[in-house]
Parts: C-alpha cells; structure tokens; sequence
C-alpha cells in the first residue's frame, strides 16, 4: 500500500509554491496524499517566519501531533521551510519528536532524506549557510534551486500556476526576516521560466503568477545580454494559449518606466500591481531601511497612474513599528485615505531575531496601542476598497472561473456536476467576483454582469446565457488551444474542479483588512 503524506502550509505564495513542488516530489517516488491527517504515514509543516504567530501556530501543531507520534513511532515528522532554516536544531531542542528539519535551499531532498529516516537513520537537519557564514557566492550555493517538473494535480486549480522568477533577497529591510532565511536574490534564466510556462500551459494552466521576493528586480545576464523583468514579460505574452500574466510582489524603487510600459502594452499582462509602501512617514521608512521617501513612492504611483488610470493597486503596511508617534501613525492613516489602494494587506510589528530592528530597535508601542492601530488603518482600507468597487456595479467584466466559493465549499451538500453552485472569478484587474453557475464554467474565462458591491468582493450574473456553455474539457482541438489545454490531468477521469486536499488547513496567518472576507481571500504576497 502506497505510505500517505500530509502537508500544511503556512505564509506566502513562496512556500505554497514550494509545498505543491515537495508533494509533487513525493508522489513522483510513490507517495499519495492522505485524507487526513489523521491517515498520514508523514506529517509535514511548510513554515514561515515574517512574525512570531505564525512561528507560535507550527510549535502548537507540534504540540499536538505529540501524542499521534508516540502512539505511531514510525510516524514521519517534518519541517519545511523558512522557520526550520531560522531556528535549525532549536525544533529539535524544543520538539524532539521532529525527524525532519529541512531549509528552503534543501527542499529538493526531502523524498531522499523521508527514505532514510524510514530506513532506520535517524533524525536528519539539512539548511543552508547563514549570510554572514561566507562570501555571497558561497552563501547563495548552499541555497540550491528548486524548481522541479510541475504535477498539476498538486495545484489548488489546474487553471493557474506560480512561477518562481528568483530566490532570496537582497533588499535587508530592517523588520525582515527573509534575507536570512531564503538567502541572498538568485535569479532563474529565462529559459528555464520560459519552459515551465509552456509546460504548465500544455497541462491546461491559463493563468501564471510569477514570484519573487521583489519580483521587479529580476536581473539575469548572460554574455552581454541582460534580461529585466519587462523583458521577461515580453517572451511570456508570446506564449500560445496562455491567458493572464501577474507578478507579485514589486519594490518601489525598481518600478521602471519600461516595466509599466509592459504592464500597459502588453495584452496578457493583468493591471495589477502589489507594490508595498509599508509606512506613509518618511522618519519610519528610513528606521525601517525601506530605502525610499513617501515623496518617491509617490512619484512611482504618479507614473502607474498616469499610464495605467484603472490599474489596480495593492500595498501592505506594518502598523506599531519600532518608535512609531501618534503623528507618522496618522501619515500611515492618510496614505491609505488617498493613495486608493484596492486592498492592503495590514500588520502588526512583530519582532524577528537576525533582524536590524530587532537587534538595534526597541519594540517600544504597546501592544494594545498596535491593536487600535491594525484596526483603523483597516477600517480606513474598507472604506477605499468599497469606494473602488462601486464603479463597477452595472459593468461588464471577464472572469476566469477559479471554483466554488468558501461559502458554496462549507455547504454539507456539494451540487451536482451539472448542478447550480456559487462560484469564484478574478477580474483582470484582481477583483473577485461571485456568481452562481454550474460547475463545468470553473477553468474558463467568461463574462459577468456585476449587480453589487462590497468592500472586498464584487457579486454579479453571468453574462449572455454563458452558464449554457459546455464544459472546457468538451471543446475540441481547432489550434487556439493546445492538446492538455482541457485543465483535466490525463491521469484523471474527473471534470476540473477545485481541489484542497494539498492545502487542506494552510495556515495562511495574516492580520490583514480581507482576513475575514466572504469570498475567498488571495494568498499573502511575499513580503
């Protein structure tokens, strides 16, 4: 009987990238995804480390799985990611039970080192150098690339797909933690980025999401030729058959005159921009080593403004940070009131050993006074996205169909195949719309007529009597679309729908204005 896994992921659209490569790895040596977790033969934790709850989250999990391992030894126990290259043998010291303790650099050893501590080796740490371990170059070798052949099975849609542009960061904010722990930027060829899209287009994908810590400051050179992310852009809107490009998440400074030109001329780039401010006080910006004045970040949203008047645009914001008066607490309150974000992704401060702020900084606002703060700030964020949404009642917009809702997924019992559910669509523009429609609408780009608004969501009709369209898989092959474009793995007999085994529980820990949204919320962009 094949032995079972499960996973939960905690954090960014970096680490749930990764989880989907380790499963995919796994089930490439004969693993299967458990039920539950209950069933599992291996128990893993992709982690996080931006703040401290979502590193309190995983060492209550460990806490609990306590009992499971000592009822079933031969339970595998493992974890992943950012928090195991922080706090190395420190998981161990304080979960002893753990087996597995594996950095973002080594993730491609996970099926290898399963094997070993099935075959009776023993416990097993495997991270990278530290940044001040070594020179750069040596430092970025111990972080090893890990970008496998794709399994579409593992993703929560066959219809969209991340794609890593590069690993790491260089940037060395003074609150932030992944530097550390993803080493320093490396940047993948474009041939490689190039390759996977193709790929992940014949396996029925429509829509790619490349990721990178700063994802804008993508820089590959081969012999005198460089490639920038709007150069990379260029080569991925010729891809035959794919539908919608997005990048998150950009630095300010390197928002380009000719990434926006991409953004604005080319046709399968959404308009859609995640690019933090994190403060609107220029004295906070430069305690926080963010490298650039509110006047600047400005200057940039000028320029996106003017090329792009209806693009989206999302920031996040760290509230109660070291130092922070009551007078850059309202700078913060006035940015959101009038910089018209779609949505920001709020925090609190939370302290990071390796961190300049907290080796150099006292945490020094109170907690209750951070709690007054997320909430204003997130209030004030609701009412711009309301302001934003309401324009587009009456409108008619082009989804593509990602699944069924939260609500419709809490129902006790799931429609029919050809029955009448509510289903979840994203706008171009990264809106989400909710809609009722049978199911075999999910993978396709159809058109909704929006009847009303809220802060975080859009609700609307389908246009056109497109809810009588058959199914994506039942087209035929005329050349627009390319064999394996049905969004059906060959392996599987089933229509597309879906799918959260891989994710079931992630953790996705964010004290941000959409947490409570009742639609599905957007995974985290990186921070």
């Amino acid at each position: 009987m094949p032995k079972q896994l499960w996973i939960e992921t905690v954090g960014c659209q970096m680490n749930v990238l990764d989880s989907e490569l380790v499963v995919a790895a796994l089930r490439r040596t004969g693993w299967e995804m458990a039920k539950t977790s209950a069933d599992a033969d291996a128990i893993f934790y992709n982690t996080c480390s931006v703040r401290q709850h979502a590193e309190d989250k995983i060492y209550s999990a460990l806490g609990r799985i306590r009992m499971q391992k000592q009822e079933r030894p031969g339970l595998v126990v493992g974890v992943l990611g950012c928090m195991a290259q922080k706090d190395q043998a420190l998981i161990r010291k304080r979960a002893p039970w753990v087996d597995l303790v594996v950095g973002p650099g080594q993730l491609h050893q996970v099926p290898e080192l399963v094997d070993g501590i099935l075959a009776g080796g023993g416990p097993r740490l495997e991270v990278s150098l530290g940044r001040k371990a070594g020179s750069r170059d040596t430092v970025a070798r111990s972080f090893e690339s890990y970008d496998p052949d794709r399994d579409p099975t593992m993703r929560p849609t066959p219809f969209q797909a991340f794609v890593r542009t590069q690993t790491g960061c260089d940037k060395f904010c003074a609150f932030c933690v992944v530097p550390q722990v993803r080493g320093p930027e490396q940047a993948r060829p474009p041939e490689a980025i190039l390759a996977e899209t193709h790929k992940l287009v014949a396996e029925g994908c429509r829509e790619i999401t490349l990721i990178g810590q700063t994802v804008n400051s993508y820089r590959w050179t081969e012999g005198e030729r460089t490639t920038r992310l709007a150069d990379l852009l260029a080569q991925l809107d010729g891809v035959a058959g794919l539908d919608r490009i997005r990048f998150v998440t950009n630095y300010p400074r390197d928002m380009t005159n000719d990434l926006i030109a991409a953004v604005r001329d080319l046709p399968k780039v959404c308009h859609s921009l995640h690019v933090p401010a994190q403060h609107g006080s220029d004295t906070v910006l430069l305690r926080m080593k963010r490298g650039y004045t509110i006047g600047e970040y400005m200057e940039m949203l000028g320029r996106i403004r003017e090329a792009l008047p209806h693009a989206a645009v999302t920031s996040d914001f760290i509230v109660g940070f070291c130092g922070e008066t009551d007078a850059e607490f309202q700078l913060a309150l006035d940015l959101v009131q009038t910089a018209d974000f779609k949505t920001s992704f709020i925090f609190k401060y939370s302290p990071r050993p390796g961190t300049k702020a907290f080796e150099r900084q006292a945490d020094d606002v109170p907690e209750a006074i951070k709690k007054v703060r997320l909430q204003r700030l997130m209030e004030a964020q609701a009412d711009v996205s309301l302001a934003g949404n309401l324009p587009f009642v009456g409108t008619r917009q082009q989804v593509l169909v990602e699944g069924p809702s939260v609500w419709e997924e809490k129902r006790e019992s799931a429609p029919s195949p050809g029955g009448v559910a509510q289903l979840t669509g994203r706008t171009a523009c990264d809106r989400i719309v909710v809609f009722d429609g049978p199911s075999r609408l999910i993978g396709r780009l159809i058109d909704t007529n929006i009847t009303s608004a809220g802060p975080w969501t859009l609700t609307g009709i389908v246009s056109d009597g497109l809810a009588d369209a058959v199914p994506l898989d039942a087209l035929e092959t005329d050349g627009s679309l390319p064999t394996g474009r049905s969004g059906m793995s060959e392996h599987s007999s089933q229509p597309p729908v879906r799918s959260t085994q891989l994710y079931t529980q992630q953790l996705y820990d964010i004290a941000l204005a959409n947490t409570a949204l009742p639609s599905q919320p957007s995974v985290p962009p990186g921070v």
